[in-house]
């Protein structure tokens, strides 16, 4: 994520926050010896307001006189669970109850996976930082107080998704002994379902449709900005079945000297605010290789630069960088694609690959491996609707 680190010297009677090996620190001085104090936490949205509240104690206690030198005041306590008892003032024998807030679970569950999860997930999760943060404090079990404020400050599908992570959150905690029960279990699937779940058959191009996208790309001549640059990745997809990830990710070291042959080693997925990462194997954590047909190898030849170096990109975006998928989509894709046929998606060209292959014959066990899939999902989802297709009424 972007960072709002402040990087300048921490001033007399001042206390600034820092990152030191992915963690938020706070630095300052007192009485002319210099002070490092981490914290051990990431540098979420969630986080950093705990630091800030910190760097502001540590300013007044040195100002007020009660700078704690063992600097053990200062520390992170141990977030407080579920039913926390705070004695009052009046009566020590009078327990007040403090509710864990959604944002306080929310940090406990993501500090504790934070170092199990792949760099993609991490900064899923952060997306969710920031909507809990404007949340604000609102109980854990508050759970329909929770679902009305997100639909205030985001959209339905979010909502959806940070009650789906929420109900994550609290099974862990009671798995942990922090929460007696999970008051979001089921809450996501109440909602609507996603566009995904209720039509969730291969959505293919026939193979007029197919050369009719491919023409599209290669004959633009919009006014301003054509997209004749994304003609190659858009037949790549058709005619590889690879995910886009995988394509956007593809560099020259990965095509073999004779264009015969690809291996999908690597992919790319743009996360978080814009950042592109780069990761080992699939989707599915796998390598393959995949054999090139005489037009994919065609291809290849036609955009191969004189001399690439092993690590440039196969298929780079107009200005050479990554392509950022969530654009392309939204723009290239939509502008181009949808005068052909609406409702589609770069994703549909790996439904195409696979639902021609199973019509031309070719074993559902061959075309599992080529696009890093099983056979039982080519079965279930490609071949028994091709089936289907091809019965008609008895009259």
């Amino acid at each position: 994520m972007t960072s709002v680190t402040q990087q300048r010297k921490a001033f007399k009677g001042t206390a600034q926050i820092k990152l030191s090996n992915d963690r938020l620190q706070l630095v300052f001085s007192f009485v002319g010896k210099r002070h490092y104090l981490s914290l051990g936490l990431h540098d979420t949205p969630i986080n950093r307001k705990v630091a800030e509240a910190k760097a502001r104690q540590i300013e007044l206690d040195m100002l007020s006189g009660y700078f704690d030198a063992t600097l053990a005041k200062y520390r992170p306590e141990p977030l407080p669970t579920a039913v926390t008892p705070i004695l009052t003032p009046i009566s020590a024998a009078v327990p007040q109850v403090r509710t864990l807030t959604s944002t306080e679970l929310w940090q406990q569950y993501t500090n504790y996976k934070a170092s199990q999860l792949k760099e993609t997930t991490r900064l899923y999760h952060e997306s969710f930082d920031r909507l809990f943060v404007k949340l604000g404090d609102v109980g854990v079990d508050e759970a329909l107080k929770v679902k009305a404020g997100l639909e205030k400050i985001t959209t339905l599908h979010y909502t959806k998704r940070s009650l789906g992570q929420l109900s994550a959150a609290c099974k862990w905690a009671m798995k942990h002994g922090i929460l007696a029960h999970n008051p979001y279990e089921g809450m996501a699937n109440e909602m609507p379902k996603h566009a995904y779940q209720l039509d969730p058959k291969p959505n293919a191009f026939t193979e007029v449709e197919r050369e009719q996208v491919i023409r599209a790309y290669v004959e633009d001549t919009r006014p301003g900005f054509t997209y004749q640059h994304y003609a190659s990745i858009v037949t790549f997809l058709f005619f590889t079945g690879c995910r886009p990830s995988e394509a956007i990710g593809l560099q020259w070291k990965h095509v073999s000297a004779e264009f015969d042959l690809i291996r999908f080693e690597t992919s790319i997925t743009t996360c978080g605010r814009g950042k592109a990462l780069r990761m080992e194997g699939s989707k599915t954590n796998r390598k393959r290789s995949f054999p090139c047909s005489p037009r994919l190898q065609a291809l290849l030849k036609s955009i191969r630069p004189s001399s690439p170096r092993p690590d440039d990109l196969v298929f780079p975006s107009p200005t050479g960088k990554v392509i950022n998928y969530n654009n392309f989509c939204n723009n290239a894709w939509k502008r181009v694609v949808n005068e052909i046929k609406p409702g589609t998606t770069p994703y549909c060209c790996r439904d195409t690959f696979i639902t021609m292959q199973i019509l031309k014959g070719t074993p559902a066990m061959v075309i599992a491996q080529w696009c890093d899939t099983s056979v039982d999902m080519i079965q279930k989802h490609y071949a028994d609707q091709m089936k289907l297709l091809s019965l008609r009424p008895i009259d």
